[in-house]
């Protein structure tokens, strides 16, 4: 590669980074702002108000339960408080056996990573549990006694406890949009598959295949921040009122998973029927309108539940979106698709389970769900 391509290409990269960077940083700066506050506030409390020398673990204890993780908050401050109180005893208790050196430290060390990994899976938890009882054994015990590294690991557990119950954001907000960005791709995924269908591009579905395939880290991370929300939502007094709102989410994610694997699956029927040339053009067609007009349906169903539209509002795109999912469901039946050959068969039947997943997505119970598709 010339010299001046390489320059090129580092320029590009180096811009790139620096933009990610800064959105990275601007989306980080009440997080940043809350974990500052939390872990100043709890080292002062535990230095001023307790009277600790010097308590650090305060501090650190708030910066670990906080954090940028997705992780639940609650557990972080469970597994910091516990881990760190636990490990203070199991290192006291050891060192009262063996002393003090560096092969008590190694025994110590490994005995509580052991113990920490058959009481709990969390890594939190592994980390403090091991960290605590090592530096009981390294380190000289504080002034106050070796337990008040442990009350100053609660201070900076309940200052974080705080900071979420009164963080300003809302918790519904993460959520709804992953939400949106899955249900966006979701219908992406259909409209790619109608497309490959009229073009008779096998190709083409395959790469709408590849696409349904690539939704699973969307899925885990909806499925993440829906409980962390619902987390929030449960100690916070000012957001408890969304706690249903974040059920029905939740309860609608579990069909939308459905709706995704069953996308996976139609999408890699629908190659093998173009490869078999199975559908005639008039099929071809109508086929993929249907599949079009459920991508409309997904599209409402997206404003429904990752808007932030008010109550009546959402109501009403869940019932656009339950109407247009119906009228779809009403005409999956071969014959109505001038469908004639055994593959064509399969792929509208495949195809079936999908509608009724997105039906049940909006509130419906699986029976009346399953009553508006044709009989076949």
């Amino acid at each position: 590669m010339p010299a001046r391509n390489r320059i090129a290409a580092s320029r590009g990269f180096l811009r790139d980074r620096f933009r990610v960077g800064v959105k990275r940083s601007g989306a980080s700066v009440i997080p940043a702002l809350q974990m500052t506050i939390c872990a100043v506030g709890a080292y002062a409390f535990a230095e001023y108000v307790l009277g600790h020398e010097g308590p650090l673990f305060a501090a650190t204890a708030a910066l670990i339960s906080l954090g940028f993780s997705r992780e639940p908050r609650t557990r972080r401050v469970l597994e910091v408080g516990i881990g760190c109180t636990l490990g203070i005893t199991i290192g006291e208790a050891l060192l009262h056996v063996l002393g003090t050196g560096l092969w008590q430290a190694a025994v110590v060390l490994f005995a509580s990573l052991m113990l920490a990994r058959f009481l709990d899976r969390g890594v939190i938890f592994t980390t403090q549990l091991g960290l605590q009882s090592l530096l009981v054994v390294l380190l000289p015990a504080p002034d106050g006694g070796v337990f008040t590294r442990s009350a100053d690991a609660v201070v900076g557990g309940i200052f974080a406890l705080i900071v979420t119950m009164l963080a300003p954001r809302d918790p519904r907000r993460e959520p709804k949009s992953n939400i949106r960005e899955l249900l966006s791709e979701l219908s992406a995924v259909l409209r790619q598959t109608a497309d490959a269908l009229v073009r008779s591009d096998s190709t083409l579905a395959w790469h709408a295949l590849v696409r349904a395939r690539n939704t699973q880290p969307q899925l885990d991370l909806l499925a993440r921040s829906i409980r962390d929300a619902r987390e929030v939502a449960r100690i916070s007094p000012a957001y408890r009122r969304y706690l249903a709102e974040l059920g029905d989410l939740r309860g609608s994610v579990s069909y939308l998973d459905l709706a995704i694997r069953n996308s996976r699956v139609f999408a890699r029927r629908s190659t093998s029927v173009i490869n078999h040339a199975a559908l005639s053009d008039s099929a071809l067609e109508k086929v993929s309108e249907v599949i079009n007009d459920t991508a409309d349906a997904v599209d409402v169903l997206a404003r429904a539940l990752g808007g932030g539209e008010s109550a009546a509002m959402r109501e009403r795109h869940l019932r656009q979106a339950r109407n247009e999912l119906a009228a779809v469901a009403s005409r999956l039946h071969p014959a109505n698709l001038e469908v004639t050959d055994l593959y064509g068969d399969a792929l509208v039947m495949l195809f079936r389970p999908l509608v009724v997943d997105l039906l049940e997505a909006t509130g419906l119970p699986h029976e009346e769900a399953v009553s508006y598709l044709s009989e076949v």
